[in-house]
């Protein structure tokens, strides 16, 4: 089994996501608000399966050991680089998830209830225990649920699976149509940071993470056919969360509309 066949098996889900009604859902800016205000848990725990890949595939403790495969090492210690300091659009270096939430607060978006939920994970050391108690969407819930329960298991293919074919692999598609979406519906709109989020990770995500994610499953799995088994398997399973989430949000806009 290869990275091809793997693409091949997940495709059915990769389509669903990529014609999801839900891009045609955000139309007004209380649309936006609430697409930032539940997309911003996939932001975040996104960091914590890219965290998880680093402390597996490099040596975060001291004293300080050589891991076994100078290439993942290298390949994961590239994509965190990034997403864990890039440059902002004003010239400040920030993670992604902190340039989201800086583009939320630039637009109007609430962000109360992702830092109470933050800071009850801090609280309870236990991220479960925060995910079963907040007032999140179930669907939400169980796409974080899903992400830590693989981070648990420690397997570092299969929080590669998660991490590549359930993220880096769809972003650029996906945030190229929500970005059309939001260039037609808010023209008068001050959306500079929001929209320098998106921009740099179509680009950083199309032209080098999304490779060099598929390079870091390849050299994970090598010959094993269990853990191929296992790619595919996590990466259907992660991608289901993900069209789980869409569906959350599109609920919510609907659900807003019909109060309105």
């Amino acid at each position: 089994m290869n990275i091809s066949i793997i693409n091949e098996k997940i495709q059915s889900q990769k389509d669903i996501l990529l014609q999801h009604p839900l891009y045609e859902k955000v139309k007004t800016m209380d649309d936006l608000h609430h697409f930032l205000e539940n997309h911003v848990y996939a932001v975040w725990d996104f960091m914590s399966l890219l965290k998880a890949l680093q402390s597996k595939l490099t040596c975060t403790t001291t004293p300080w050991i050589a891991t076994q495969n100078p290439e993942t090492r290298y390949l994961i210690n590239e994509i965190v680089l990034a997403e864990e300091s890039d440059l902002t659009l004003d010239g400040k270096r920030l993670s992604h998830f902190e340039m989201y939430v800086e583009a939320m607060q630039s637009c109007g978006a609430k962000t109360d209830e992702l830092y109470t939920f933050l800071q009850n994970v801090v609280e309870t050391k236990n991220v479960f225990i925060s995910i079963k108690k907040s007032n999140l969407h179930p669907k939400i819930k169980a796409f974080l649920d899903f992400s830590f329960r693989v981070i648990e298991e420690g397997k570092a293919h299969k929080i590669a699976a998660a991490f590549t074919f359930g993220r880096e692999d769809l972003i650029p598609n996906m945030f190229t149509e929500i970005l059309k979406n939001f260039q037609n519906n808010f023209p008068k709109t001050d959306l500079s940071k929001l929209i320098y989020y998106f921009e740099r990770h179509i680009e950083l995500d199309a032209d080098e993470h999304g490779p060099m994610a598929m390079e870091m499953i390849t050299e994970l799995c090598k010959d094993d056919v269990q853990k191929w088994n296992d790619v595919e398997e996590i990466s259907i399973l992660a991608l289901e969360k993900r069209i789980g989430l869409w569906n959350a949000i599109e609920e919510k806009i609907e659900a807003n509309l019909e109060l309105a």
